[in-house]
């Protein structure tokens, strides 16, 4: 008996040792799947053209610090990205303030057909942005918003309405309903709890939507190739196609624009890691 019992004790060794390393390989893998390409931008943002058609896998013989003086100063990237931080902050601020209203009479209010209006903004979100562009442009040029920055602003609010209402009223049914009552009964009025109640408490969720609605906003291009027109008024996605013309691409250059259009994203992401992960955690297993 013992010794049949030390054999199935070494194959659950063995099976369980196997099971691991098998985890950890695949880990490895997407790791690498995912890390690779960021790093490969990376180093070939320093080399020159003719190294990269040569052999794109191989470190820069000459590290060309001069691609990212080309991409600051020869595409006005400065200049976008200035305005991208202007566009995407006061799209997110808008956003927010929009969704957590939404989200707020969703999650605190009962009345007819509630889960249905919920279910209607959360169906935008399986939307392609692409289905709305003919919609969006005709209704950005009747309010005679073409090429000027507000006019961005509106889009960008209105296509992160449905996902940052998920997430903000999946966050706001957590929380306690006796608080509000007590508010309530001490003469707290509507937006006195919304304002001073509410969004204090909704702070961890307001903010995971705030980040991802910013980065969204950030990495954007379709919309901006849409309703921008004049260099002005570009944001730093669209200042990435500078460097591409009719014969040529100065590919090198461009990749060093890329690797400055990702830093303020791994920033803002870094930043708020954990507010985005609890505030994501709370809304789907308390919502």
């Amino acid at each position: 008996m013992e010794a049949v019992s030390h054999k199935k004790h070494q194959k659950l060794t063995a099976s369980s040792l196997l099971l691991t390393v098998a985890k950890w390989l695949l880990l490895l893998f997407f790791a690498f799947y995912a890390i690779f390409p960021m790093l490969w931008l990376a180093m070939t943002s320093f080399k020159t053209n003719a190294e990269l058609m040569a052999n794109p896998f191989t470190l820069p013989e000459v590290w060309q610090v001069q691609n990212y003086i080309n991409a600051i100063e020869l595409s006005g990237i400065g200049r976008m990205m200035i305005n991208s931080v202007v566009i995407s902050f006061a799209a997110m601020l808008c956003n927010i303030l929009v969704a957590a209203m939404i989200a707020y009479c969703i999650s605190r209010f009962e009345f007819k057909f509630k889960e249905g209006i919920f279910a209607m903004f959360s169906a935008g979100i399986l939307v392609p942005l692409n289905a709305l562009m003919v919609p969006y442009f005709i209704i950005i040029n009747k309010l005679s918003l073409y090429d000027k920055m507000l006019g961005l602003v509106l889009v960008y609010t209105a296509i992160g309405i449905p996902i940052s209402t998920f997430i903000v009223r999946g966050f706001m049914n957590s929380l306690p309903r006796e608080i509000e009552e007590a508010a309530y009964i001490d003469g707290c009025g509507f937006f006195g709890r919304f304002f001073r109640i509410i969004l204090p408490l909704s702070r961890t969720g307001l903010v995971t939507a705030a980040t991802l609605h910013f980065i969204t906003c950030w990495n954007e291009f379709v919309y901006a190739n849409l309703i921008i027109s004049s260099s002005s008024n570009k944001t730093i996605q669209l200042g990435i196609r500078y460097f591409t013309n009719q014969f040529t691409t100065d590919y090198v250059s461009m990749y060093a624009a890329i690797v400055l259009s990702i830093v303020p994203c791994i920033i803002a992401y870094v930043c708020f890691q954990e507010q985005i992960v609890s505030g994501l955690t709370s809304g789907a297993v308390k919502g």
